[in-house]
């Protein structure tokens, strides 16, 4: 059974972006790469670019790049687009390289929000940064969108911003940053962009810079879906417009007094500031006394509105007003309130514009944030994937051969070479991942035809192919053409999560056609091996067990990881994933093929440590479920609160906006764990089985009351003496922690976790041998 995408209400309700007539520029042909240089435009003949785009992540012309999709999309509407890639941002000169746009910037921090980027869980500097040759940091400055859209208006002052990316996205309102910790105004407002677009913004750019080209004036362009500007009180473009007001949360409506039985009706009146107009007319001549006769009028209650019959305002010009910049930042109820009303707007098949004030006086001004942009059809995504990418790094970052697998190397590159992004959007929920936030929950499929096409072009084209894919995948690895049953419920649905607390009713769950695509590319000719690295949703795998069959036994490259996140229903809930119970199917399923097909392959279970919601009892009771299932967690992941999360909104108010905000007992407050003591402890029951750790968690399991794991037995956590110790943790990051020649590429040590750093052989990623740009295991 296929996706319902091409046949839902959203397919119905835009205009593809293949249908504009292409720009004039159109006649200057396809360019090999984007040009980054004023001698590259002059060879394709150009005297000025029309949009010039700025980024913080090396130019690679891979559809697996945000930058590099904007650009061949606009190209493919026919505008002559340059790339500036990293500029120095100290001053505008590096924004000049190319000239004045003709139409307008296009500016993003790159394909990862820019502090994400640069600073750890701990707000530590990070040394490296995987979208920049040779793996170098500090190639991009913080809060890079907001600097490099202030260094295009010194540049040139008169030229539009139109922002995007996935820092964009993400702090479309106001909201709170992990690093400064406090909230910040909305970077629309900080960057002084002119326009942003959010999430993947293909359709509302195609139609941006078309009317852009017709001489629009930027400032006019309000109507786009998925776009987000500044509005001034007694905009006359805001007229017509329905606002609902939810700039508060437990407001009462009028409260009527009761009647005092013991007053007479012209008593009552008087109480209340009026008379009795019965009792006024006494003595008055009956036609004079009497009012006119009038109609009867009929009027709906207030307090009944959205109940019964009553009719709502059209969802199309109704706009909601979140609490202001001012209310969220000095009140934590308001601030969550807001946040759980911007993710039920989420829909874009219902979902109704947000407007957040942000200043007062003088400076008032609206962060104005239409619907959700309409999903891309199938057509329209192969269109997108179909565009004349190199798939290569632009040859400004080769190193004296010519080669991109030297000192030169972009790790994010080396990452996807070999892979083909099949899907985009992602309906699990999960509340600290930042996917639904930025691409939504509805999932937009490649055909069958565009996937194979881009296999073989990697066969036949990619220099350093050996044979093998290393994904078939997205961000999501088994949710392709899944989706709703119906078109009407899907456009209505208001939900979170398509899979929580269960798997929805009207979520069809057939792995058929994703099978069939694993199946066609794996015989096509040249093609070795396909691998799978996406994570898997293996609550959604289960309901298939013939899919399971076909990952297990031709599609596991030794170990597969999935993400359980934790073991203990509390921070399960507040994450929004299925219990542990979902992994122990699909565990059972897993190795039950992997010995059909007489392979020894491996889980690689991933958990987070010191989500909201979790206790240290939590983390205790998973470090037991660690030794107890023979794990030894290499790498730890700690909670990081990326901006616009419902985690994060946890994490900064200590409430759970899943519930509803009130001010009163019916509000439901969450377990935070801040501070560095109490996170290094739930990093510590992670890696309990790690010396330096161990003085910390016999202090801590002592005041929980469970000495009783403390002992030199198997059935204790962590043992009685103390080995030598540094004291230190050293990531695997940059280093493997576990100590070089302690592991081997045969049997692992019984009761070790199996990671890529412990005993399992190097990963296949399709790399050519070494000397021919094979990639080294790390």
């Amino acid at each position: 059974m296929n996706a319902p995408i091409d046949v839902s209400f959203f397919a119905r309700a835009a205009k593809p972006i293949t249908s504009y007539r292409p720009y004039w520029a159109k006649r200057f042909g396809v360019a090999p790469f984007l040009p980054m240089s004023r001698a590259e435009m002059e060879q394709l003949g150009w005297d000025s670019c029309d949009i010039i785009l700025v980024t913080g992540d090396a130019y690679v012309d891979h559809p697996s790049f945000g930058m590099a999709v904007v650009g061949r999309v606009l190209e493919s509407q026919g505008f002559r687009v340059g790339i500036i890639a990293q500029p120095d941002w100290t001053s505008a000169e590096a924004f000049k390289a190319l000239g004045k746009p003709n139409l307008f910037w296009g500016v993003t921090a790159g394909n990862m929000d820019s502090m994400i980027n640069r600073y750890t869980a701990d707000r530590k500097i990070r040394s490296d940064d995987a979208y920049t040759p040779g793996d170098v940091g500090g190639k991009r400055p913080d809060r890079a969108a907001i600097v490099y859209s202030q260094r295009c208006r010194e540049a040139f002052k008169d030229v539009p911003i139109v922002l995007g990316g996935i820092e964009g996205s993400l702090r479309r309102i106001a909201h709170y940053d992990y690093w400064s910790d406090k909230v910040r105004r909305s970077v629309v407002v900080d960057s002084k962009c002119d326009l942003l677009l959010y999430g993947n913004a293909e359709r509302a750019l195609v139609e941006v810079a078309h009317r852009i080209a017709a001489r629009e004036p930027v400032e006019h362009i309000t109507d786009v879906r998925g776009t987000a500007f500044v509005r001034r009180p007694g905009d006359p473009t805001a007229e017509g417009w329905i606002e609902i007001d939810s700039s508060e949360v437990d407001a009462p409506g009028r409260v009527d007094s009761h009647i005092n039985p013991y007053m007479t009706t012209s008593e009552q009146a008087q109480s209340q500031g009026q008379t009795c107009a019965k009792e006024e007319g006494e003595g008055v001549a009956p036609a004079e006394a009497s009012p006119a006769i009038q109609t009867l009028k009929f009027v709906p209650n207030p307090m009944l509105q959205g109940k019964g019959k009553l009719k709502m305002p059209p969802r199309d010009r109704s706009v909601i007003r979140l609490p202001s910049y001012e209310q969220v930042r000095s009140d934590a109820v308001l601030y969550a309130h807001a946040n759980r009303v911007l993710h039920v707007e989420a829909n874009p098949g219902n979902a109704r514009a947000l407007v957040q004030a942000h200043g007062e006086g003088a400076t008032a001004r609206d962060v104005w944030i239409n619907p959700p942009p309409i999903p891309l059809t199938t057509a329209e995504m192969d269109h997108v994937f179909d565009l004349p990418y190199a798939r290569s790094p632009h040859p400004a970052y080769a190193d004296e051969h010519g080669k991109h697998d030297g000192a030169t190397k972009i790790p994010a590159w080396e990452m996807i070479r070999f892979s083909v992004n099949i899907m985009r959007g992602c309906f699990g929920g999960c509340t600290f991942c930042s996917i639904t936030e930025h691409e939504g929950r509805i999932i937009q499929s490649r055909s069958e035809e565009s996937i194979i096409k881009e296999v073989e072009d990697i066969r036949d084209k990619v220099e350093g192919f050996t044979g093998v894919v290393s994904d078939l995948g997205g961000p999501t690895a088994n949710m392709y053409r899944l989706g709703c049953k119906s078109p009407e419920i899907e456009a209505a649905c208001r939900k979170p999560s398509c899979v929580y607390p269960g798997i929805c009713s009207n979520l069809h769950t057939d792995h058929g056609p994703l099978i069939k695509i694993y199946r066609r590319a794996r015989e096509l000719r040249g093609i070795k091996k396909i691998l799978i690295g996406s994570g898997l949703r293996y609550d959604l795998a289960v309901k298939s067990p013939e899919y399971v069959k076909e990952l297990v036994q031709h599609h596991v490259g030794g170990y597969l990881k999935i993400a359980p996140e934790h073991t203990e229903g509390g921070p399960l809930s507040k994450m929004m994933k299925p219990g542990i119970g979902a992994y122990d199917k699909f565990k059972q399923l897993f190795e039950k093929f992997s010995e059909e097909a007489g392979k020894k392959q491996y889980l690689i279970p991933y958990f987070i440590a010191a989500h909201p919601g979790t206790s240290d009892e939590d983390m205790m009771n998973l470090a037991v479920w660690l030794k107890k299932n023979g794990f030894r967690a290499d790498q730890v992941q700690t909670f990081y609160p990326s901006p616009m999360a419902t985690a994060t909104a946890m994490y900064h108010t200590s409430l759970n906006p899943l519930k509803g905000i009130h001010r009163d007992e019916r509000a439901e407050r969450v377990d935070i764990v801040r501070g560095d003591k109490r996170r290094r402890l739930h990093k510590a029951f992670l890696r309990y089985h790690d010396p330096n750790n161990w003085p910390l968690l016999r202090e801590a399991l002592k005041t929980m009351g469970r000495a009783d794991l403390i002992g030199n037995g198997k059935h204790h956590l962590i043992p009685t003496f103390q080995p030598m110790t540094d004291g230190s943790y050293q990531s695997a990051r940059r280093k493997n922690s576990t100590p070089v020649g302690k592991t081997s590429g045969g049997q692992p040590t019984k009761g070790r976790m199996l990671t890529q750093h412990t005993g399992l052989p190097p990963r296949v990623t399709g790399s050519a041998p070494a000397g021919a740009g094979k990639r080294k295991p790390r």
